[in-house]
């Protein structure tokens, strides 16, 4: 086997898939939700550290509008807490006033400048910003500095100032960092524990499939159980029971064929045996009278004939055998058919003075293979002529319904031992073995019968009495089934 094979085989297989599918739902799950919830802490740190920043903002801006730190900015206490926030947060904290001039910087470093931002800007129209720069790590926030006012009517406060503050957010990044470090090397294991819990699972659950696999080919080879026995799972079990049954009717077959060639060989021996024995009786006899002669010739015409309607009845069978696909379909009245196999067969039924009638309650017209249905309806009217008492009757009547036509051929013969009944359709079965062979029946008209109607998605029943004679009715339907 090649590579190629062997890898593509192996990808259509079960195995595989099962693996594919804990991968799936148990690798992509894991990997999602664990970095998922790195991003998520992301974001959720920012926002905690700016919610946490912009109250300790505000708190220390209202001390400095409190103590006048805009107009006096030396106080001690102040720029102490000043200090002391931006060493805990690891960041600068500007104050500016109304005309945009920094009064402090926690960096010393723009104190005395004029500043003008977009942030500074919109904080002294009373908005409080706050913004993340991942790219450059830092949290900025500006918050305006209300410095209050009375008026004759209410008290209403005025934007003196703003605080600017920006923080570094490399904590956050480090942790963040640790954490996805950890993560990977989490998700890694997890992997690596998946593939082979997944491995080992698929292995397991694909071992009954394997163990079948084994089995059937003990079977095949001849040895073994005679039966197939996994239940394992429900699904294994009913695969089992399945096969079971398949093997036993492939056993029933092979029964049947063996001893269908059997029959055949034994059909076609006894004329031969006969013809043997006729022809050695006249060539021992050198000096036999001429009568002696022609009874002899007579004979073997006869078993000739017989060997004749032997392979003609095969034949026919062999052809019934085949796919349904082989059926000539045409539409046929079935009435004037009737009238036509009736009027063929009426020389054989006087000679044994049989009455023949035919009863047609309605016109018929169905779809079906002439020829198969025509030899059917013959072999089962004939079989009414020939299996029936001196100055008797057979009786065929045809009737319909809007699905299928009914054909009845009622005779007034011999009739069916009730335990040969589930028999007849064998083939090669006869009931009456010496009276077959003096009519000269073949046992195979009533399975060839059964074929041609099957073959029409129809169906056969048989009803007798012995002594007294039987019933055969036929169901076909008008319009043939594919």
């Amino acid at each position: 086997m090649s590579k190629l094979k062997y890898f593509t085989d192996y990808f259509k297989s079960l195995n595989f898939r099962l693996m594919l599918l804990f991968a799936l739902f148990g690798i992509i799950p894991g990997i999602l939700l664990c970095f998922g919830m790195l991003n998520s802490y992301e974001k959720r740190a920012i926002s905690l550290r700016s919610s946490e920043i912009s109250s300790h903002a505000k708190i220390l801006g209202n001390q400095i509008i409190s103590n006048d730190y805009l107009n006096q900015p030396d106080s001690s206490q102040i720029n102490a807490q000043l200090e002391q926030l931006s060493t805990i947060y690891d960041g600068r904290i500007m104050i500016i006033d109304g005309r945009f001039r920094i009064l402090k910087d926690t960096y010393k470093l723009d104190e005395h400048k004029t500043i003008i931002s977009e942030e500074v800007i919109k904080s002294f129209y009373g908005e409080e910003i706050t913004k993340y720069d991942k790219q450059n790590r830092y949290i900025e926030l500006a918050l305006p500095l209300y410095e209050p006012l009375r008026d004759e009517t209410e008290e209403i406060q005025e934007v003196a100032g703003v605080m600017l503050v920006s923080v570094s957010t490399d904590g956050i990044s480090l942790n963040e960092q640790y954490l996805r470090r950890n993560a990977t090397v989490m998700v890694l294991a997890g992997v690596f524990a998946v593939l082979v819990l997944g491995i080992l699972s698929a292995l397991r659950l694909v071992h009954p499939f394997h163990k079948m696999a084994g089995k059937i080919e003990e079977i095949q080879a001849g040895y073994g159980e005679d039966e197939l026995n996994v239940n394992d799972y429900t699904e294994t079990a009913k695969i089992c029971d399945t096969f079971n049954r398949l093997l036993g009717r492939m056993k029933v077959l092979d029964d049947s064929r063996q001893e269908f060639v059997s029959n055949v060989s034994h059909e076609l021996k006894t004329p031969l045996t006969s013809m043997k024995v006729l022809a050695d009786s006249i060539n021992s006899m050198g000096d036999a009278p001429v009568e002696l002669y022609k009874e002899f010739m007579a004979d073997i015409g006869n078993e000739v004939e017989r060997e004749t309607k032997i392979i003609n009845d095969l034949l026919s069978l062999v052809k019934m055998d085949k796919s349904a696909g082989d059926l000539n379909i045409s539409n046929v009245n079935i009435n004037e058919l009737l009238e036509q196999i009736l009027k063929r067969l009426q020389p054989i039924a006087k000679k044994q003075d049989i009455e023949l009638v035919l009863e047609s309650f309605r016109p018929v017209t169905a779809e079906v293979d002439e020829v198969k249905i025509t030899i059917a309806i013959t072999n089962l009217i004939e079989n009414g002529i020939k299996y029936n008492k001196k100055d008797g009757w057979v009786h065929v009547s045809l009737n319909a319904d809007h699905q299928y036509f009914y054909l009845k051929v009622e005779d007034s013969g011999i009739g069916i031992p009730e335990d040969s009944l589930e028999h007849i359709y064998e083939r090669f079965y006869r009931v009456d073995k010496s009276h077959s062979r003096e009519i000269g029946g073949t046992g195979l008209g009533l399975a060839i019968t059964r074929s041609a109607i099957l073959m029409h998605r129809g169906a056969v029943k048989v009803f007798s009495t012995e002594g007294e004679g039987t019933i055969f009715t036929v169901r076909i339907p008008l319009k043939y089934i594919l």
